[in-house]
């Protein structure tokens, strides 16, 4: 497994064809052994730009800037590069479910995109203590990260949501902390159903989104 010690955070505020960018995307690019040219599956609308390399497990938005209006269904060579800046990344585990305890949309979701092929990925965050927990300067994100493991590491979230309702209809639980700007969406069956939030700290993530910490951006 190809591992970095490089935080993806360095990425955020960039324009899509800076250095970083396309350094990240070729580094990704040799850990999955992908020779082809790089084509992101564009989703572009007025307010937001997403570039989506599904085969690299990594989705990235992009927001207009300076009034920057893209128009809806654009593709690349449409687009203003120059006035879209990164505003957050997602980064995609694949978990092994079974069949039957997953319903049919849920798993299209799942395995729209393949796992991150970086692993631990590495983040920074600010050392800010609470309750007792001071969390480390970086941070490492395994494949097999769990709910546990994201509260040791960060402390109790800002915000968090899902996981009610019957199983067979339930959204995943989530957690934010919008100061070290990290969003873990959970997958698997630990993470839905009534009782997911007793379960959830056994509950691996499915994905990371990391965008500017609160006070940064």
């Amino acid at each position: 497994m190809t591992s970095t010690s490089t935080s993806m955070q360095h990425l955020l505020g960039r324009k899509p064809s800076s250095q970083p960018i396309v350094d990240h995307l070729n580094e990704l690019s040799f850990a999955v052994k992908y020779s082809g040219t790089l084509i992101p599956d564009i989703k572009s609308y007025p307010d937001v730009v997403y570039y989506n390399f599904h085969h690299l497990g990594l989705s990235l938005l992009f927001k207009p800037t300076d009034g920057y209006k893209p128009r809806i269904g654009s593709i690349r060579s449409e687009l203003t590069e120059d006035k879209l800046v990164l505003e957050s990344i997602d980064i995609y585990n694949v978990l092994r479910v079974s069949t039957s305890d997953v319903k049919g949309s849920q798993k299209r979701t799942e395995t729209a995109f393949a796992a991150y092929p970086i692993s631990p990925v590495f983040l920074n965050v600010p050392p800010i203590e609470e309750e007792g927990i001071s969390p480390p300067h970086s941070i490492q994100i395994t494949r097999g990260s769990t709910g546990k493991d994201f509260v040791q590491d960060l402390g109790e979230p800002d915000r968090k949501g899902g996981g009610s309702g019957p199983s067979s209809g339930s959204i995943g639980i989530w957690c934010e902390w919008k100061k070290h700007g990290v969003l873990v969406e959970f997958g698997g069956v630990e993470a839905i159903g009534p009782q997911a939030w007793e379960r959830g700290k056994d509950a691996v993530w499915r994905v990371v989104t990391i965008f500017m910490p609160m006070g940064q951006e």
